[in-house]
């Protein structure tokens, strides 16, 4: 695992190869697997990641009932025309929704980086492969630099909401994604760290908050913002906005804001939403 983004970008450089490549031989050496194992792992990850939207059941309600069928609400407006934002950020919305409802029901996900984020990344890269007919070995690509960009944030700060805040999980999938997306889009490495960066900075000092402890609300509705803040970062650090804070200086700063932050707001269901009158009539029904 790098430790920096700038590690990254510098082997890329020396090595003359994406970001991407960089990321994957780096898994190899560490893995002790060959480059087409690698490939191959990575593509069956992303192959969940379509069966986790494909098999969205709309019936299905989470155990406590809080959770289920919100994502057909917003397939149902965006059929009937009732949505103002476009069909790719409709797409984007609707499939955060339907991978995050999946994993409060118990579906199979992949926790990209974690299952309360898991919307996020999914959503992004499948709508964008949907839209501009993305062939999937390039979406493999996309998920290896994802990857790298997540495995630094682990190292430098956090990807738990207990130990930071939901900014380490949402904000980190949506970093992530923001990568991946870039990549997609035409980005060189640089605009890639550019992205992750412009999404991480939007969300720092998030909180973790969950109403009864259950990774329901509000984290189902925080994929949604996530992904969507993604797709923006992207499209910035695509049209040459930089991030006047190197990326890995965004990661670490998001890690001392993490410590920082009160145990109430870091995934104890002590403060925050969790503790609002609503959320503790909803968390007194439960146990009842």
């Amino acid at each position: 695992m790098y430790s920096s983004l700038e590690k990254i970008l510098r082997r890329a450089e020396e090595q003359n190869v994406p970001f991407w490549k960089a990321v994957q031989l780096h898994d190899c050496r560490e893995s002790d697997i060959t480059e087409e194992q690698s490939f191959e792992r990575m593509r069956s990850m992303y192959r969940a990641m379509l069966e986790s939207d494909r098999n969205y059941d709309p019936a299905l309600k989470s155990a406590s009932g809080l959770v289920g069928g919100e994502a057909e609400k917003l397939h149902r407006a965006r059929e009937e025309g009732k949505l103002i934002v476009g069909n790719l950020i409709a797409s984007v919305m609707e499939k955060s929704l339907r991978v995050a409802e999946s994993n409060a029901c118990m579906r199979r996900i992949v926790a990209a980086p974690t299952a309360g984020s898991c919307g996020v990344v999914p959503a992004v890269l499948i709508s964008v492969q949907d839209e501009l007919q993305i062939p999937e070995d390039k979406m493999v690509e996309a998920l290896y630099v994802a990857a790298g960009i997540g495995g630094v944030i682990a190292r430098r700060a956090s990807l738990s909401g207990a130990a930071g805040g939901c900014q380490a999980e949402i904000g980190s999938a949506s970093a992530m994604a923001a990568g991946a997306l870039a990549y997609l889009l035409g980005a060189d490495a640089q605009t890639v760290t550019d992205a992750a960066a412009l999404a991480l900075k939007s969300l720092l000092g998030l909180a973790c908050d969950p109403v009864a402890g259950l990774v329901e609300i509000p984290c189902v509705k925080r994929n949604v913002i996530g992904a969507v803040n993604a797709v923006t970062s992207a499209e910035m650090a695509v049209s040459g906005i930089r991030s006047k804070i190197p990326a890995d200086q965004v990661i670490d700063a998001m890690g001392s804001i993490g410590k920082r932050m009160p145990e109430e707001i870091r995934e104890t269901a002590k403060g925050g939403l969790a503790v609002t009158p609503e959320a503790q009539a909803i968390a007194a029904k439960i146990r009842m």
